[in-house]
């Protein structure tokens, strides 16, 4: 399976990080585009000049950590679609170029369902897509979540809980089934 990551998946970090570990166990393939990574980049300014370069050499790692992962910019296929919100249809795209199975998105409202099935695509939103797949695949999920929550207590030096950090994460139905 292919999945488009939207920009707002991969920024924050927990939410990066557990999405993209698990993605390299295997389970399915991520896409993304220059310009998806580059609205990461810029968002991530919102946090000071600092954030701004700290994603853009996350950035980089991750280009060597997914090298398949780019899909090439299709101008001519944007000029033919339509979305609710038109600086999304970038997004929408790079999934059909990259023929993409489903975009992960936290923005349900801006890749109306319909649309998307037109295009062959589905949307799933972080939280329910990773339950899923730890219902589907627990011996290689579970472990991605303990490794990011490892992390997180390192970098922090507090002592989170799965539950806790999954909700902060915007994980909270994710963090409720590792934890049940």
């Amino acid at each position: 399976m292919r999945v488009l990551i939207d920009a707002c998946v991969l920024y924050p970090t927990v939410m990066r990080e557990v999405v993209l570990g698990v993605a390299e166990t295997g389970v399915f393939q991520v896409r993304w585009s220059d310009r998806i990574l580059e609205e990461w980049a810029r968002a991530a300014r919102k946090i000071g000049p600092e954030g701004e370069v700290i994603a853009r050499g996350e950035i980089s790692l991750l280009s060597s950590r997914f090298a398949d992962a780019v899909v090439p910019q299709h101008g001519g296929l944007e000029a033919r679609l339509w979305l609710p919100d038109p600086a999304d249809v970038h997004v929408l795209a790079a999934a059909i170029a990259g023929s993409c199975d489903t975009i992960l998105t936290m923005n349900a409202k801006d890749f109306p369902r319909n649309i998307l099935e037109e295009e062959g695509l589905s949307r799933c939103d972080p939280d329910g897509f990773l339950r899923d797949l730890l219902a589907d695949h627990p011996d290689l999920v579970r472990p991605v979540a303990e490794r990011v929550l490892a992390e997180a207590r390192r970098l922090s030096g507090s002592d989170w809980t799965m539950r806790a950090l999954m909700k902060k994460a915007r994980l909270p139905r994710f963090g409720k089934a590792l934890t049940a």
